[in-house]
């Protein structure tokens, strides 16, 4: 028999899986990982390495195709690139070399706060993670609230504040941008 744990127990334990310790703690490298770019959740990341995992081996499926295959390894190596350069995963369409170094880092940095850092919309990540949580932040004219959301190129300049955010209001007044119609709603 064991006993019913107390709240400070329960909640020193909530994060903490005794069944499978090994898999909860991961490895130093993913948990450096979790920390620098502020993932919440372990599953996002394993996620993001497994679509690391299969885009480094379909670069490499495509590199080794033989001669006689040039035309179609040519034309699915443009699309990848395409692809990639299009979700912002890579810097250049130039070669598959940048596909076979790809890591799931290169996901972490399209993430929304880390946009927001990017975009100087934010001082740091936790400031970043805390505003997309509520709800300061749209892409476009979705108000989004799930600070995992990856970021493609294409919507990377559409990441405004919420027309009735305080932040966005504060920066209005420090710019002395803001409309005295504003004022009066």
């Amino acid at each position: 028999m064991v006993r019913k744990l107390k709240y400070h127990e329960q909640k020193l334990l909530r994060r903490l899986d005794l069944v499978n310790w090994e898999a909860s703690g991961g490895n130093l490298a993913e948990v450096r990982a979790l920390r620098r770019y502020r993932v919440g959740r372990r599953e996002d990341y394993v996620q993001y390495k497994a679509l690391a995992r299969d885009v480094r081996a379909l670069a490499r499926r495509l590199r080794d195709l033989g001669p006689a295959s040039a035309a179609f390894r040519a034309r699915c190596a443009a699309a990848l690139l395409e692809k990639l350069h299009g979700l912002g995963l890579v810097n250049s369409r130039q070669s598959l070399a940048v596909c076979e170094s790809l890591s799931a880092a290169a996901f972490c940095r399209r993430r929304l706060p880390c946009l927001l850092v990017k975009l100087r919309m934010a001082q740091n990540l936790r400031h970043a993670v805390t505003f997309v949580e509520q709800g300061h932040v749209r892409v476009g004219p979705e108000v989004v609230t799930d600070p995992a959301l990856l970021v493609p190129r294409a919507v990377e300049d559409f990441i405004t504040w919420v027309d009735a955010s305080r932040l966005r209001q504060k920066v209005l007044d420090y710019n002395q941008e803001r409309d005295d119609f504003d004022l009066a709603a």
